[in-house]
């Protein structure tokens, strides 16, 4: 069966931040409709919508029809309504859900809306609502916390590539940088390198402005059979879940979606522009830049140092501030990293418009399983 092309129509957003006096309702209706006004669509001009959102179980005390309560304050309804929930890769996925149901050609016109409101007041009960999205079976009791499991992914990759804690730093710098650019971010104020490094330690190398913080926010995207305005295309869209690795070799998670998202794209790394990865801590990044093929084994150290990453580098990555910066409101994150993209791709980044932008990717990467995050979803949008 032939597939027919999808693209982003339009996108929006409700800023990232934290909101004690919004409802998720309301932030989600916020970016929905923004999403909808930018595709140039009413309400009744979309034919399905997918919903992301983790946590609002544990943390506002809705389950089950969420996308529902949020669709219905709109006068949206009658239409398939899917909730999607895939621990901080459900925007992603959602996507991913969205453009496979727009190439079948079973929908024109879908919204994927993401939101999720983490800010409670409450610090520990948000860290242990994040600590539900691995096994907890294995992980309960143990205190598990996603910061720590990080820290020891960033070690091994800083002994594997020979690297010191100043590249860290910069990595975290270089986000904030971007965050400072970006209007709807929740940290808007550039952070040196030494101000970086002497942030108090969280979880050793991780530093607390290494970190994303706990966030409230929505992100939208109206994906389409025809590119509107905006002239966007999804060129790869892929999904993989953590390998049993005792069984199915040592390619990690985004190893394994970004082969298959390549080849779905028909480019390989020396084909992309720009990067949107998850970096629930700055450093995470390094291990991106090898894993997405940007760099070989070894070469990591010198990706940095060269400032590859960097807004005006050879390779940008996280130009929105990434989660670090941007925030991390976890249901929303995914479907911003496709907004980010599209706003690069398009034009329309304002002052951390890139100087080139025709095709960029996104990982998205949630919950953890075994050795490797539990999912990564990974898109490749190109201009047309």
């Amino acid at each position: 069966m032939s597939l027919q092309d999808a693209f982003v129509a339009g996108v929006g957003f409700h800023p990232f931040g934290r909101f004690p006096d919004k409802t998720l309702k309301e932030i989600s209706g916020h970016a929905a409709l923004a999403a909808l006004s930018d595709a140039a669509l009413d309400p009744d001009g979309i034919d399905a919508v997918f919903c992301s959102n983790a946590y609002a179980g544990l943390l506002n005390g809705q389950e089950s029809v969420r996308g529902e309560t949020w669709m219905r304050t709109l006068g949206i309804g009658g239409i398939p309504i899917i909730n999607v929930e895939n621990a901080c890769a459900g925007g992603g996925t959602a996507v991913y859900l969205a453009t496979m149901a727009v190439r079948s050609g079973q929908f024109r016109r879908v919204l994927v809306v993401g939101a999720e409101k983490m800010y409670s007041g409450d610090t520990a009960r948000a860290i242990a609502a994040l600590a539900t999205s691995s096994d907890i079976e294995f992980t309960q009791g143990i205190g598990m916390q996603f910061a720590a499991v990080d820290a020891i992914r960033v070690k091994k990759v800083m002994s594997e590539e020979n690297i010191g804690e100043d590249a860290l730093n910069w990595i975290a710098s270089k986000s904030h940088a971007n965050g400072a650019l970006n209007p709807i971010a929740q940290f808007q104020k550039p952070m040196t390198p030494e101000e970086v490094g002497t942030s108090r330690m969280i979880a050793d190398p991780v530093r607390l402005y290494m970190c994303s913080a706990i966030s409230d926010g929505a992100a939208a995207c109206v994906i389409a059979a025809d590119g509107g305005t905006r002239k966007v295309r999804i060129a790869g869209s892929a999904l993989a879940s953590s390998p049993v690795r005792a069984r199915q070799g040592k390619r990690s998670t985004a190893m394994r979606a970004a082969e298959a998202c390549y080849a779905q794209a028909a480019v390989g790394p020396d084909a992309i522009d720009f990067a949107e990865v998850h970096d629930a801590v700055a450093p995470i990044e390094l291990i991106y830049y090898r894993d997405l093929g940007f760099c070989p084994p070894g070469g990591v150290a010198r990706f940095v140092a060269e400032e590859r990453p960097a807004l005006r580098g050879s390779m940008p990555f996280n130009p929105s501030g990434g989660i670090n910066s941007r925030g991390h409101p976890v249901g929303a994150t995914g479907v911003a990293q496709i907004c980010e993209l599209t706003l690069q791709i398009s034009g329309d980044a304002g002052d951390r418009q890139l100087d080139r932008a025709r095709r960029g990717i996104a990982l998205n990467a949630g919950g953890w399983m075994g050795e490797d995050p539990a999912v990564n979803a990974i898109h490749i949008l190109e201009a047309v």
